[in-house]
């Protein structure tokens, strides 16, 4: 059975590519506190959403792709062309990204976070319309056949440009109150960097962990079966994770207002409780059976080791909320160094036990599973306490 498949080149090419850039709505919702500093910030953003997809490109249209999609990924040759096509489809996306997150920093930081949720939901209509548009054209002849790679491609590239340019109109409305703030001195391009560069460093090594641990499970007990299912508890795991990455943005916006330090606390320790509790419940009940049989359609065989899976990752909400917490406070005190130790503390930690996994899980009797998520655990209980120990005594910048 082969597990490769068209989305193998694309998307995670795509993903590693825009990573510098993600860190775009962080660093924006901090830094854009006069019209000065977000055209300044604006412009730096620019300029890497730029040279990233110059990247993108040399990937996509050089014979850098076969090095990449051959040599480095290696993907079947079916789907080689597939992936080449798809990726050149996909170039707008980092620029994209980038000015999007850009811009959702500035409404955040000005509570304007329901023109975000707006965004998001004319991104998926319009992902929607253009999938449902090229289907039609495609049936009634107007278009030739098309690749399902070049249809979804066109789908994702025209939907996030249109969050992008969604989010550039709605910001406009701000803009006077950017013009009136007296904001921090405007940074040069050398505090930018050494604001930004460690923060940029998160994303990417986050990402890099994640074909190291399944190349691993591969390595291990029931590995056809590990990854099968480790898809679908990465899904549900990470929907829930989710809702404590956006407490980022939130933390950096109001931890320094008079109560908000107070406030924030108190709703992450709740934000904590209802999205563990609420893997706990589907672990504890029939529910998981459900979710993963029906909804994610995995076989029969497999409910029961996805469902051991969840059961690893109940606390993995619980430590996202609060490591959002620890990065709010360190990124509202422009001290980003301490974020990127911490993630390669949990690099470090992952990838050696990791190792160990392809070493003693067969005679621990161990399924790859088991041993790579908790594995991801432990890492990521660490990268939360050393979060914790770097920003204890941190003050907030006060506004």
């Amino acid at each position: 059975m082969c597990i490769r498949d068209r989305g193998s080149i694309v998307f995670p090419v795509s993903l590693v590519v825009e990573g510098p850039i993600i860190m775009m709505l962080a660093a924006s919702t901090r830094l854009s506190t006069s019209w000065d500093r977000y055209r300044k910030v604006m412009g730096y953003g620019h300029l890497m959403g730029g040279a990233l997809t110059l990247l993108h490109a040399a990937i996509a249209f050089t014979p850098l792709y076969d090095i990449v999609a051959v040599d480095i990924i290696g993907s079947v040759p079916e789907v080689v062309e597939p992936g080449r096509l798809g990726l050149r489809i996909m170039l707008p996306w980092t620029f994209a990204i980038g000015y999007r997150r850009a811009q959702q920093g500035v409404l955040i930081r000005y509570e304007r976070s329901g023109a975000v949720g707006q965004g998001t939901l004319v991104r998926l209509a319009t992902t929607g319309g253009v999938l449902i548009g090229l289907g039609l054209a495609v049936s009634k002849g107007v278009l030739p056949e098309l690749s399902g790679v070049a249809v979804a491609g066109l789908a994702i590239a025209v939907g996030v440009t249109s969050e992008a340019v969604f989010a550039g109109w709605k910001v406009r409305e701000i803009f006077p109150r950017l013009k009136a703030s007296q904001g921090e001195p405007v940074l040069g391009a050398r505090q930018f960097a050494s604001f930004y560069i460690p923060l940029a460093m998160t994303p990417l090594i986050t990402l890099l962990i994640q074909p190291i641990g399944a190349s691993a499970m591969n390595r291990m007990p029931r590995a056809v079966d590990s990854v099968a299912t480790g898809g679908a508890v990465h899904a549900l795991t990470f929907t829930a994770r989710s809702v404590g990455m956006a407490f980022n943005e939130v933390v950096v916006t109001l931890v320094a207002l008079k109560g908000g330090s107070a406030s924030l606390k108190r709703f992450g320790l709740l934000l904590a409780a209802v999205t563990t509790s609420t893997l706990a419940l589907l672990y504890m009940t029939p529910l998981a059976g459900l979710w993963f049989g029906k909804v994610q359609e995995l076989p029969a065989e497999l409910v029961p080791l996805a469902r051991m899976g969840l059961g690893i990752c109940i606390i993995m909400p619980a430590y996202q909320v609060a490591q959002s917490w620890f990065q709010g406070v360190l990124v509202d005190a422009q001290r980003t160094r301490p974020i990127t130790e911490a993630v390669s503390i949990y690099f470090v930690v992952a990838g050696l036990l990791l190792t160990l996994g392809t070493r003693y899980a067969e005679e621990a009797n161990v399924t790859g599973l088991a041993w790579t998520l908790t594995s991801f655990v432990i890492a990521g209980i660490t990268q939360t306490s050393w979060l914790w120990f770097r920003s204890r005594g941190v003050a907030p910048s006060g506004r």
